[in-house]
């Protein structure tokens, strides 16, 4: 370990990652692994909240192998971060215990995000999800993170987080680091649809392992200006989701100018446009192609993650020992033992 700054953030393990991750979170980490010693989260008990069939379940090994193998070839080194399983670490589930009596339900119940999750997921409320930022505190103070990239959703239950390790200091006494919350600067990537957001359930999405021929179909059937009906025709950029990505992914910013140029111009028709921005994308995976080969061999992954999440476990353990002994915990247990001890001594001692 270090003396740098702690970083956590993590994703529930439900598939592939797609461009709208890379623009949304994993850039940042990215960079951000550099200046931070950086944990990073496999939340499958999250993940329970919403989708929790037997079937959800059976997946999370395959998830996770996924989306770890994604982060990589995106620019993650695993040997700078810590990649953990959040079901792995018991320690976790106990803090989160010792936490729900620092936050009331009224409190929880003010979070517009949780009840968002519920109709999303067309479910009435179950406790796990009212309790869902109660475990993310316990997730974010169980290695001591001081740093927490967040989506604008998720910023308010990283005030939830500050809420409780100030409440615990203040009951107990300095033993909880107060994490900073960090929103995204990029806005929401639009889906291949012209939909408001990229996501997998809605099937707009361009893979971060797609192959280049598949890069290439799902470009050439974007949505773009519905009123242009021939490349002569005066058409519209802004908003269009074809030049959105031009300006998320295309690093020649000439040419992205040129097309848009000629485009409200009816000088360009839309294969063109789309060709250039084919080329920008899978010149954008190429690299993370070469990186995912690197990773190939059969368990590797899952050896990253089962050495990280041992790493992890043993900062937990330490938090965890910290705010026992802070509360009077061990005292209990250790009077306790003490006095079991004393007295099977002296039946011992009449036995003998």
């Amino acid at each position: 370990m270090t003396d740098k700054k702690r970083l956590l953030t993590g994703d529930r393990p439900t598939g592939k990652l797609h461009l709208g991750h890379l623009v949304g979170s994993i850039n940042n980490r990215v960079r951000l692994q550099h200046q931070y010693e950086s944990f990073f989260l496999i939340a499958d008990l999250h993940m329970l909240t919403t989708k929790n069939s037997p079937e959800d379940i059976a997946q999370i090994d395959k998830n996770a192998h996924d989306m770890i193998l994604d982060q990589i070839a995106a620019g993650i080194d695993p040997d700078k971060v810590t990649f953990y399983m959040q079901s792995g670490i018991p320690e976790i589930h106990e803090m989160y215990t010792l936490f729900q009596s620092l936050v009331t339900v009224s409190r929880l119940e003010r979070l517009p995000s949780l009840k968002d999750m519920a109709r999303d997921a067309g479910i009435e409320m179950p406790f796990a999800l009212l309790g869902y930022p109660v475990l993310q505190a316990a997730d974010i103070l169980c290695v001591r993170g001081d740093l927490v990239p967040v989506g604008k959703d998720n910023i308010a239950h990283v005030e939830v987080t500050r809420e409780i390790a100030r409440r615990f200091n203040y009951l107990y006494g300095e033993t909880l680091p107060i994490p900073e919350g960090l929103i995204g600067e990029v806005p929401t990537l639009v889906g291949t649809d012209g939909n408001a957001k990229m996501s997998k359930s809605l099937n707009n999405t361009i893979y971060l392992s797609e192959e280049p021929a598949v890069v290439k179909r799902k470009v050439m059937s974007m949505y773009t200006d519905p009123n242009r009906i021939s490349a002569d025709v005066p058409g519209t950029v802004e908003g269009n989701p074809v030049f959105i990505y031009h300006n998320a992914f295309n690093p020649d910013k000439s040419e992205v100018d040129d097309l848009k140029t000629r485009y409200r111009a009816g000088k360009v028709g839309d294969v063109e446009v789309k060709e250039k921005l084919t080329v920008a994308i899978n010149n954008l995976l190429a690299p993370m192609h070469e990186r995912r080969a690197e990773y190939q061999e059969p368990g590797l992954i899952e050896e990253i993650i089962y050495n990280g999440t041992l790493i992890a476990r043993e900062e937990t353990q330490r938090t965890l020992y910290a705010m026992k002994k802070a509360m009077g915990l061990t005292g209990v247990w250790n009077r306790m033992r003490r006095k079991v001890e004393k007295r099977q001594k002296k039946l011992d001692r009449k036995a003998s």
